[in-house]
């Protein structure tokens, strides 16, 4: 039964035409005799395919049968384990299983070892040694670690930390968030009842970072400019310890109507979700130059979060990217003239590319001389929190264990 349905969902998701989450997130709506735990088993064995998918595709070579199925079985393979499958794949499948899981790796091409397309491993290049670009494959074809944030509104870390393991779950502290919980496996987060009353939220490590690197004060007006589903505009709320204005920005009505149970949950009365109907939205008027911290968590490829979103690599391409920084440009000098004198303006991105990071980062400073970058790493160490990055921040799978983050801190002048 799972290898048909993984190998049926493998046939709409390998078509690209959407999101991999959300193409099984609709397979499982249409399939509602399947239990959480098979569920779970299929959504990992396509997902894994999606990690592997250069790798599985040279070994689909061989074999019988449709491709979809063959690397439905490898998928399963890869993370059910081949004696699991033997009754439902049958022993020539399960011998020919063996064979390939004998295979010496290092001897494949190194994209197809990496599992990743040419154009992006040629971007990587331009920073990275090969050897440190299969580390950071490797990486990124691990599923990633379950964050939590701890809102400190409700509860301290330690507190909660003990209140996570009395339940049974297990737990521990993140290396470099002070409010980072990282939990073992993926457990069913509805059974957690700090989860449920808002006393933790799901959250990546790296993300929780940029609230410290935009380190908003009590009473302060702080604009999280692109907020989504309002993650890091509930951690600001929280480090604002609910005071002040904190205004929530989005294009899209439905990224904003997921903030509204979590801001029920979280306990904050200071953030005002905002509607906008482009960067230059008529409504921005009346908050130019007025804000004291402004986030811009930009619109990029994602492709720091391959171990969460491993579709992104085959969807994105060198001409998608080229589309995104000419939002990035416009959403970045919207924002900007949004920062009062003496204010600060935090530019991030979850992409490992320069061409969306530091290249648009750089362009903006040399069009606007009245903004000055300040050094990331001091600004996190003046929080005590102690994290290996340059002038900017650069948060690396491989390195950090974190999803891949960039940001850069810049402070208006006058």
């Amino acid at each position: 039964m799972l290898v048909g349905h993984v190998e049926s969902l493998l046939d709409e998701v390998l078509g690209f035409s959407a999101p991999a989450d959300t193409v099984t997130s609709r397979y499982f709506r249409s399939h509602p005799e399947l239990g959480h735990r098979d569920r779970g088993f299929i959504a990992e064995a396509v997902f894994c395919v999606l990690r592997r998918k250069l790798e599985f595709a040279q070994f689909s070579q061989s074999g019988q049968g449709p491709q979809n199925k063959r690397l439905a079985i490898l998928g399963l393979a890869y993370t059910v384990g081949i004696e699991a499958l033997t009754a439902a794949a049958g022993v020539r499948e399960t011998d020919w299983l063996r064979g390939l899981l004998n295979i010496d790796r290092t001897t494949l091409a190194f994209e197809i070892r990496c599992n990743m397309p040419g154009w992006l491993i040629q971007a990587l290049r331009t920073r990275l040694a090969d050897d440190e670009i299969w580390k950071l494959a490797e990486a990124l074809n691990r599923p990633a670690p379950l964050d939590l944030r701890v809102n400190a509104l409700k509860m301290g870390r330690d507190e909660a930390l003990a209140a996570i393991q009395a339940a049974g779950f297990g737990a521990a502290p993140t290396p470099c968030s002070p409010l980072g919980v990282r939990l073992e496996g993926k457990p069913a987060l509805q059974h957690m009842a700090l989860f449920n009353d808002g006393t933790v939220e799901v959250q990546d490590e790296g993300s929780q970072l940029l609230a410290h690197l935009l380190a908003p004060r009590r009473g302060e007006m702080v604009i999280d400019f692109c907020a989504g589903a309002g993650g890091k505009t509930l951690a600001l709320g929280a480090l604002m310890r609910n005071t002040g204005r904190l205004y929530a920005m989005d294009i899209s009505a439905k990224r904003l109507a997921k903030l509204k149970p979590r801001l029920a949950r979280s306990g904050l009365s200071n953030v005002h979700p905002v509607e906008l109907d482009s960067e230059v939205d008529p409504k921005l008027k009346r908050m130019l130059g007025k804000a004291d911290r402004v986030l811009v968590d930009a619109p990029c490829s994602g492709l720091g979060t391959l171990r969460r979103n491993p579709d992104l690599k085959w969807r994105q391409t060198p001409a998608t990217v080229a589309e995104m920084n000419a939002k990035q440009r416009a959403i970045l000098a919207s924002a900007a003239r949004l920062v009062k004198p003496g204010g600060r303006l935090v530019y991030a991105t979850c992409s490992l590319l320069n061409e969306e990071n530091v290249n648009i980062v750089n362009a903006f400073l040399a069009a606007t001389p009245q903004f000055t970058r300040l050094n990331a790493g001091e600004v996190l160490a003046a929080q005590q929190i102690v994290v290996s990055t340059g002038v900017d921040l650069e948060l690396w799978p491989h390195r950090h264990g974190t999803d891949g983050f960039y940001a850069a801190v810049l402070e208006r002048q006058a």
